[in-house]
C-alpha cells in the first residue's frame, strides 16, 4: 500500500492539548511540513513567547526558544547575529505580537532583518483569559469588552500586515487561513515562500494566519469557522500584501 499521510519528521509526537477547533495544530503541520520539504530542520531555530503560542516547542522536533511576551523578534535577531547559517522564525499570537510586541515586530520588519515570522490572529487574547486584542473585531464581546469593542473608546482593530507592508526593508507579507484544504495548501505556499526568502537572505518576511478561537469567542469549533468566514475575512482580507519578487 502506498502511504499518503504521515507525520512530519520535524513535528514530535506528543499530543496537543489546544481546545477543540482551535487552528494553531494546523499551522504547526503547515510549518512542520515546509521545514522537512526544505531539509532545514538541523538549522532551524523557533522562538515562542507567551501566550497559547508558548506551547509550540512541545510539538516540533527542532531548537526551540521560549522568550518573555512580545520580545520575539527581539531574541530572534540575538540568534540570527550570532547564527547566521540557522534559519530563525518567530511564532506569535495577535496578543503578544501587536500589543505588547508592536514595537518589536514594527522595527524588526522596518529593518529588514532576514528573519520569518508565523503571525496568528485570532482577535483575542486566547491563553490569558479572553481580553480584547489589538485585532479584536468592532463589537467583537470579550471578557475586558463585555458589550462589544467600541472604535470610539478602544479605537480600530489593528491591521498589522498592511501596516507591516508599508515598512521598506519588507520582503514578504501575506495573510491566509487554514479552515479548509483549499486555504490550507494556499496558505503553506506562503509559509513555504516566507521561509525560502530567508535562505535566499531577501530580508523580512511575515505570514498571518486567520484562526479560531472557539472557546474565548463562545462558540462551537463550525460555527467558529462561519463566524471567522463572516466578520474576520472581510476585515482582514486574505492574499499577499506585499512580494518584492513580484515588484522588480
Amino acid at each position: 500500500m502506498k502511504t499518503v499521510y504521515k507525520k512530519p519528521e520535524s513535528m514530535t509526537s506528543a499530543t496537543t492539548i489546544y481546545c477543540p477547533g482551535c487552528h494553531h495544530g494546523i499551522a504547526h503541520r503547515l510549518i512542520a511540513e515546509v521545514i522537512d520539504e526544505l531539509g532545514i530542520a538541523d538549522h532551524t531555530i523557533g522562538i515562542a513567547p507567551v501566550g497559547c503560542a508558548a506551547l509550540a516547542y512541545d510539538y516540533f522536533n527542532i531548537d526551540f526558544s521560549e522568550t518573555p511576551h512580545g520580545r520575539a523578534p527581539a531574541v530572534a535577531t540575538g540568534l540570527k547575529l550570532t547564527q547566521p547559517d540557522h534559519v530563525v522564525f518567530t511564532y506569535q499570537g495577535d496578543g503578544d505580537l501587536a500589543s505588547i510586541g508592536a514595537a518589536e515586530i514594527l522595527h524588526l520588519a522596518n529593518r529588514g532583518f532576514n528573519i520569518t515570522t508565523i503571525f496568528i490572529n485570532n482577535a483575542i487574547y486566547g491563553m490569558t483569559g479572553g481580553q480584547m486584542a489589538p485585532t479584536t473585531l468592532e463589537g467583537q464581546k470579550t471578557t475586558t469588552t463585555p458589550f462589544g469593542r467600541d472604535l470610539k473608546v478602544h479605537g480600530h482593530p489593528m491591521k498589522v500586515s498592511e501596516i507591516l507592508s508599508n515598512a521598506a526593508g519588507v520582503a514578504y507579507i501575506a495573510r491566509g487561513a487554514v479552515y479548509d484544504p483549499k486555504h490550507v495548501m494556499e496558505t503553506k505556499k506562503m509559509v513555504k515562500k516566507a521561509f525560502q526568502n530567508q535562505i535566499d537572505g531577501k530580508g523580512f518576511s511575515m505570514v498571518e494566519i486567520l484562526s479560531t478561537c472557539p472557546t474565548n469567542w463562545g462558540l462551537s469549533p463550525l460555527d467558529a469557522v462561519e463566524w471567522l468566514k463572516k466578520n474576520m475575512e472581510p476585515y482582514y482580507p486574505l492574499g499577499v500584501k506585499k512580494d518584492i519578487d513580484q515588484e522588480q
